[in-house]
């Protein structure tokens, strides 16, 4: 058996085009990633030598959050608020 071609309303066949990685990243995105992950590994190993969860909290969102947010206002917002949790949450 062949198999059945997808034809849409008007008739004509369906084309799906597959694409990876449809975010575009531009160089200060990956420099402002660097910069945070940067930032998150110091907090990471900081949190967890004291045997602190905010700090160790912040520094993995910190490592992690580049990689889904493609704005890069919305990354250096992200970015600067996850830093100063720390400062202001004492546990």
């Amino acid at each position: 058996m062949r198999p059945r071609r997808l034809v849409g309303a008007s008739g004509r066949p369906l084309n799906f085009t597959v694409r990876r990685f449809a975010t575009p990243m531009d160089t200060s995105s990956l420099l402002w990633g660097l910069l945070f992950g940067s930032i998150g590994l110091g907090f990471f190993v900081y949190g967890r030598r004291q045997k602190t969860i905010v700090p160790l909290a912040c520094g993995v969102a910190l490592m992690i959050f580049p990689y889904f947010v493609s704005n890069t206002m919305l990354l250096v917002i992200v970015g600067v608020t996850l830093i100063a949790i720390p400062y202001f949450v004492r546990m």
